[in-house]
């Protein structure tokens, strides 16, 4: 793969952006983190920035809505990844990734793009329902900016955070798994795939100099973590040695109940759905313009979903 890029990461100190700076040093990539005017007075954040450049990070004053910021920081590297966080809801959040794009493309140097999807792929989600789907129809918007100014990329698909799913035992709202009751989605008998996040990290950096995955989507699917809520249950249960009582809730309930929420959290529940009641992540076979970062990988030593569970103990 010769020499190592020069990787520039937007969002290094959010959830996933924070992961993906370790990855890179730990890989031996220069790094460089945009150090956002935006953070103001975040004392966390700026520590967080500070403990990066420790560990041999360079930090970039910029911000996404300086454009010329931008194209100066994209200038000193390679690879640009986004870490934005997707918590941004609608326009604001795609106004930033297409800043991004633009600044990108009168840079002119980039070798690889890394846009802020990270999870469903959102070519496989045409048919997503209000408003879930805008989250999907915003990423392609941005697909469409990055493939239009003909700038390399790569699109990460890592499928389920972990933190977020298995915590709550694929429970939306609850991040901390319970040892008494569980209340499966449906039968619970659909599959998905849950990923650790420092393992999303390292395969993402993995591949932004793999030629393989040039102007490809990269699947992130440890074979051993493609499992159904009932499967991640069985494992907590024989981690606590006990038979969690278990409820269910049809489909139809989820989706009357999703009814009564805010906006922001019908977003988030109806991506739920499509998971957990369709299985949207694990019913489909990796075509042409896919790779699966496990195989591309194998040297990646993935935590399994039993080895993720025993934090909880």
């Amino acid at each position: 793969m010769g020499m190592k890029s020069k990787v520039l990461i937007i969002g290094g100190t959010g959830y996933l952006g924070k992961r993906l700076v370790k990855a890179s040093l730990k890989l031996g990539h220069e790094t460089y983190v945009l150090q956002r005017q935006e953070i103001g007075v975040d004392i966390e954040k700026i520590e967080l920035l500070l403990s990066f450049k420790k560990k041999g990070a360079h930090l970039i004053c910029g911000s996404l809505n300086d454009h010329n910021s931008l194209v100066e920081a994209i200038k000193l590297v390679d690879v640009v990844i986004s870490a934005i966080s997707g918590v941004h809801i609608r326009s604001h959040h795609i106004l930033l990734q297409l800043n991004l794009v633009h600044a990108i493309k009168e840079a002119g140097n980039v070798k690889r793009f890394v846009p802020s999807e990270f999870g469903t792929d959102p070519a496989r989600m045409e048919k997503a329902m209000e408003p879930g789907r805008v989250t999907f129809d915003d990423k392609m918007v941005v697909r469409k900016a990055i493939e239009e100014a003909k700038i390399p990329f790569t699109y990460i698909s890592a499928n389920c955070f972990a933190g977020y799913f298995l915590g709550g035992l694929c429970q939306p709202g609850l991040i901390l798994p319970s040892k008494d009751h569980v209340l499966l989605l449906g039968d619970g008998n659909q599959k998905a795939i849950y990923v650790d996040e420092d393992d999303i990290a390292m395969y993402t950096m993995k591949s932004i100099d793999d030629s393989r995955t040039l102007n490809k989507t990269v699947y992130i699917r440890p074979p051993k973590n493609i499992l159904s809520q009932r499967e991640v249950v069985e494992i907590w249960e024989k981690l606590i040695g006990k038979q969690l009582t278990k409820t269910s809730i049809s489909s139809q309930e989820f989706l009357a109940n999703m009814k009564g929420q805010d906006y922001a959290e019908q977003v988030g529940l109806s991506h739920y759905y499509h998971v957990c009641y369709e299985g949207c992540l694990a019913n489909f076979e990796i075509g042409k313009d896919g790779e699966e970062a496990c195989n591309l990988y194998p040297e990646v030593n993935y935590t399994t979903v039993e080895e993720y569970m025993k934090r909880y103990l």
